[in-house]
């Protein structure tokens, strides 16, 4: 393991500070400075960068993420026994770290970001990683406040993160993401590198917001999403039976055969059905028309 600055080394900081991980914050620490410093690299090059990252713990892919040349980091953390741990690393980068105690589900980070765009890098708290994604990806207006999300996961979240159509991992979370971004997973990362080691395998995964996702509205992709994957095994003219409009002529309208199923739809299929449902629903004469073609057709 090679040194990426003058600090000590991360197992004598959790050491002295007595950071033993903690399972109800969902903590591993990733010791490996040369993994953390991959991390940091797999978001693109940090010269000037400004960069948000979710629990730091001791502070290992701070430390990469300043080494490489950030230009301000803000790190949220929720366990204030890491704050002093990571007080150290704000001394060594003087006006390159501030350090939130908080949690990211409730602080609002971006005044804190300063204008322009920033990115996203961390190696997230497992039992709150996919709300964090969700609510990334759930920002308004779009394009986003980040040019990028590099975050590490479970394997299994990571693969439903960039799941295709027909896939046993595709589902809600795949639509959301395939919707408004470019998802790809980077590397995955051992149970070995982390202490404790988790009973899983992680991976990095990369996203990059598209500029102009396919036009729909958020609340309607969630709402065709969560009644079409509600059911998954159904065709779609039951499944989507639970939104309260015609099925048949919801699908009719959106372009998609009635008896396929939930996780042979792409993106595309999703957004038209979703826009689709917003037009049935403003326009109840839509739907019958749609009725009529599917009996005339």
């Amino acid at each position: 393991m090679s040194a990426i600055d003058a600090l000590p080394p991360l197992r004598d900081v959790i050491r002295r500070h007595d950071l033993s991980a903690q399972k109800a914050l969902g903590q591993n620490f990733l010791l490996d400075l040369n993994l953390t410093a991959r991390i940091a690299r797999g978001s693109g090059p940090l010269e000037g960068a400004r960069v948000l990252e979710v629990g730091p713990g001791p502070g290992g892919l701070t430390r990469a993420l300043l080494a490489l040349g950030a230009e301000k980091v803000v790190a949220v953390e929720r366990d204030r026994r890491c704050i002093a741990a990571l007080a150290e690393v704000a001394e060594a980068y003087p006006g390159r770290l501030d350090v939130i105690e908080g949690d990211a589900l409730k602080v609002d980070v971006r005044p804190l970001l300063g204008d322009g765009p920033a990115r996203v890098v961390a190696n997230l708290p497992y039992n709150v990683a996919t709300l964090l994604l969700v609510g990334w990806l759930s920002t308004d207006p779009w394009p986003p406040w980040f040019t990028s999300l590099t975050l590490m996961f479970q394997r299994e979240v990571a693969e439903r993160i960039v799941a295709a159509p027909g896939s046993k991992a595709y589902g809600r979370l795949a639509v959301l993401a395939g919707w408004r971004t470019e998802a790809r997973i980077l590397f995955d990362v051992a149970p070995t590198a982390f202490v404790p080691p988790p009973k899983v395998t992680s991976s990095v995964v990369h996203l990059v917001p598209r500029r102009q996702p396919l036009p729909c509205r958020l609340a309607d992709l969630e709402r065709v999403t969560e009644a079409a994957f509600g059911q998954r095994r159904k065709m779609l003219r039951q499944s989507l039976r639970s939104l309260g409009v015609d099925a048949l002529a919801l699908l009719a309208r959106a372009g998609l055969p009635e008896t396929e199923r939930a996780e042979e739809i792409d993106v595309a299929g999703f957004v038209a059905l979703a826009n689709a449902y917003a037009e049935i629903r403003s326009d109840p004469a839509a739907g019958a028309w749609a009725m009529g073609t599917v009996r005339n057709g």
